[in-house]
């Protein structure tokens, strides 16, 4: 197995609690086939603090962002009704190392043929690949968690569900998104929907753990129930333990007699309501991640991996193209 060092970016060469598991969020029913999306303490939700003391850190990534390495499935727990974390092992004294923003891709066939665990092709006999984005520190050794939310119309997710401890799978990365600068911006507008949550997570967590950043961050998390809102516990601590600089808004699709959230889709009032309003200085972003209808109604589809024309809400409230990213 070869394995690369990486410090917060590439070499410029163009989810029971384990052992200090890292945690990510599966974005593959909720994005398509559009790239989705980062010390040692915990929260009750088997999230490490932002804040905590890191303790001695590999040097070493576990991954090669040119190939697929086979990790194997150490365990495997639900977490929600439609969410489970699985867990795979990393080879000792390594971690995944990733920079934030940035994901890695998984394949639903591992590069060593396993009796036991056959692959899933499509129609053309080749793997599926999809994205899934690390939401726990990039620095956690030995271990990888990704926590996967089932979509039963899914190709992916219902076979990632269905493997047993033991069977590997494999795992592609880093691929970085947008590099994340302490203090570069003064205001940063987060608009997630369901699993979409996952780079702003990622973004928050790093953040929140720079202790010379002022940088504002501001939430708008959407989900259909209050039940599907995924790391709720975790981000209203973080919400509560900074609230000088992190702000989460929450709205439902249905909110019931007990809510007492907004509710409804993210509109432009929404937006105008809650978000830093656009600057010329440019010392103000919007980063958009969901499912593909929400992220055209907000900020226009994007064209494959390209960002695409900015249209929609954000184009009408005066943003400017340079200052909407879509994850």
């Amino acid at each position: 197995m070869s394995i690369r060092r990486y410090a917060t970016a590439p070499p410029s060469r163009e989810a029971q609690s384990g052992t200090q598991p890292l945690v990510l969020i599966g974005l593959a029913g909720a994005m398509g086939a559009a790239f989705a999306y980062q010390f040692i303490l915990r929260t009750s939700e088997g999230a490490p603090s932002p804040t905590a003391v890191k303790q001695p850190t590999p040097t070493i990534s576990a991954l090669d962002k040119d190939r697929f390495i086979d990790f194997k499935l150490k365990k495997i727990e639900p977490y929600n009704h439609n969410t489970d974390k699985l867990t795979f092992e990393l080879p000792p004294d390594t971690a995944t190392l990733l920079p934030v923003a940035s994901c890695v891709v998984i394949k639903t066939a591992p590069e060593k043929e396993d009796p036991n665990h056959p692959p899933l092709l499509d129609a053309k006999g080749k793997p599926y690949v999809r994205p899934y984005t690390p939401i726990s520190p990039s620095e956690t050794p030995g271990e990888v968690t990704f926590l996967i939310k089932k979509y039963d119309t899914g190709k992916v997710t219902p076979y990632l569900f269905d493997m047993q401890p033991g069977q590997t799978i494999g795992i592609k990365g880093p691929f970085p998104k947008i590099p994340y600068q302490e203090n570069e911006l003064e205001n940063i507008g987060m608009i997630a929907g369901g699993s979409g949550i996952t780079p702003m997570y990622q973004i928050i967590q790093h953040a929140l753990s720079l202790p010379n950043d002022k940088t504002k961050l501001t939430l708008i998390f959407s989900n259909v129930s209050e039940k599907d809102i995924l790391l709720k516990e975790t981000l209203d601590k973080w919400a509560k333990d900074h609230k000088e600089r992190l702000k989460i808004i929450y709205t439902l699709d249905k909110g019931d007699e007990n809510w007492k959230g907004d509710t409804g889709f993210v509109t432009q009032d929404m937006i105008k309501k809650y978000l830093a309003p656009p600057s010329a200085d440019g010392k103000v972003k919007v980063f958009v991640c969901g499912p593909p209808g929400q992220v055209a109604s907000i900020a226009g589809a994007k064209d494959g991996m390209k960002q695409g024309e900015l249209k929609g809400a954000l184009k009408e409230l005066g943003y400017a193209p340079e200052q909407v990213f879509k994850f």
